[in-house]
């Protein structure tokens, strides 16, 4: 599990805030279940380090920087990798990540850059938002048989990231339907034919996207039983009008559609 990520509305929190909802998950997480957090919002450098170390004590078993904390969108990939690795020395032992998060702004991280990352030994995985196969394919290209891994944020090249050789999926529509992106990371070299018809339907799914998340994604788990508010710090309520919530609630019931009709009669 992700967690204290953009979903959970890091940039929105305190810094208690997000240390107690770390708190929280890690004393209620099911055993063996790994967690990596970040909860990296701050671009200064003593902040970001005792941040960072207060979530490394939790016990997650990685910790996730951003990428846009390091460098403004007109500085160099040089200052942002000098700027990193100077946090990274300042903290004790621990897995490290990257996420190319897209507030409030996206940094994208070049192969070249993932090249000089992976050479520290200090980096595991990349969570990779750039949402362009070539650009993907070039990345793993980089990393390869470095044991670096990456994984695909973009719903809709999932399937196709996976056979180049990302590592699975960590994107935001897992938080609607994590059991159809699971079975397309679990089947996906055993039963193409029921991986590229379930990757399909998520990838229309996740036009979703572009709605108010995470309000819509709220509101759909609710539909789904859970026992939650839909409210948030990072969008208004405006932004989720009627006919939103109308879009969703046939979301769902389409999904629920497809699972039942289709998914049984393609085992």
């Amino acid at each position: 599990i992700f967690a204290v990520c953009q979903s959970s509305e890091i940039f929105f929190l305190s810094f208690d805030e997000r240390l107690e909802l770390l708190k929280f998950i890690m004393k209620s997480v099911p055993k063996g279940l790994p967690v990596i957090a970040s909860g990296h919002v701050s671009d200064d450098f003593d902040t970001a380090v005792y941040e960072a170390e207060k979530f490394i004590e939790t016990g997650i078993d990685a910790f996730v920087f951003i990428s846009n904390r390091f460098a403004k969108p007109e500085e160099s990939d040089e200052l942002l990798l000098e700027n990193m690795l100077k946090v990274v020395e300042a903290l004790p032992e621990v897995g490290l990540g990257v996420y190319e998060c897209p507030y409030p702004y996206k940094r994208l991280l070049s192969p070249a850059m993932l090249k000089e990352m992976v050479k520290t030994g200090k980096f595991r995985f990349l969570k990779d938002t750039c949402c362009n196969i070539g650009v993907i394919k070039d990345k793993l290209e980089a990393v390869r048989g470095s044991g670096f891994k990456i994984f695909n944020a973009n719903a809709a090249l999932l399937l196709d990231s996976l056979y180049l050789g990302c590592s699975g999926f960590s994107g935001v529509m897992a938080n609607f339907t994590p059991e159809l992106y699971a079975e397309i990371c679990d089947i996906y070299e055993t039963n193409p034919e029921r991986a590229r018809i379930i990757q399909d339907y998520c990838g229309f799914a996740s036009l979703a996207e572009r709605q108010a998340y995470p309000i819509n994604a709220k509101y759909y788990l609710t539909l789904d039983g859970v026992d939650m508010k839909v409210n948030t710090r990072s969008r208004d309520m405006k932004d989720f009008p009627a006919n939103c919530a109308v879009e969703i609630d046939e979301m769902y019931a389409a999904t629920k559609l497809f699972k039942e009709c289709i998914l049984n009669n393609l085992k």
